[in-house]
């Protein structure tokens, strides 16, 4: 995954009216930590985030320039979002370096459809994943093509790019295919009608 540049600023103004007024201005309140530094609290662009995490998903990669001079390569660990807008109003960020790994989890993309008839569950939408900082994808692909009626895939079962390990458990259940539950069956309702009125 590509990296996104966003420049930065210090952040002073703290507690909830500090936070509200970044916000009024079109930034985000953040938190840059990790690998032993000193929390760095700062204020991103509102629709330079946004864009990022659009375009690369939660495990995006950003190269953060403070204004004071400060450089730091994070990832989003926590997004917070305003639940009406879906803005983001706060996100904690986590310093990572090149060549080491991190744990995150990977959005669940699914390609295909199940046995005809049949109903898919998707019974996990992300996967827990070891990975290289550098190189988190931005989902992984479980295929359910042909998948029969009263079958599962497992997480064992998926493949992953090299150097990514998946520490969800193996056994469980990524997605199944079940029989849909057919309609009652309507009454006779010309039996009813038929039938001798009860004297």
């Amino acid at each position: 995954m590509s990296e996104v540049r966003i420049s930065a600023e210090p952040r002073t103004d703290f507690g909830k009216g500090g936070a509200r007024r970044t916000r009024r201005a079109g930034k985000v309140p953040a938190v840059v930590y990790g690998h032993g530094e000193k929390p760095l609290h700062i204020s991103l662009p509102s629709l330079e985030l946004a864009a990022a995490i659009r375009k690369g998903g939660v495990n995006q990669l950003i190269a953060i320039e403070v204004t004071d001079g400060t450089r730091e390569l994070v990832i989003p660990k926590d997004i917070q979002r305003d639940p009406l807008r879906d803005d983001i109003v706060h996100a904690d960020l986590l310093i990572v370096r090149r060549g080491e790994t991190v744990t995150t989890d990977i959005p669940i993309s699914y390609v295909g459809e199940g046995e005809k008839g049949g109903l898919v569950v998707h019974e996990l939408n992300t996967l827990t994943v070891e990975a290289e900082a550098t190189a988190i994808p931005e989902s992984i692909e479980v295929s359910i093509e042909g998948l029969a009626i009263g079958s599962q895939r497992y997480v064992r079962e998926i493949a992953v790019p090299e150097g990514i390990v998946i520490l969800t458990d193996g056994d469980q259940v990524v997605a199944s295919v079940s029989e849909p539950r057919g309609e009652a069956p309507a009454e006779d309702e010309d039996a009813e009608a038929e039938a001798p009125a009860a004297e």
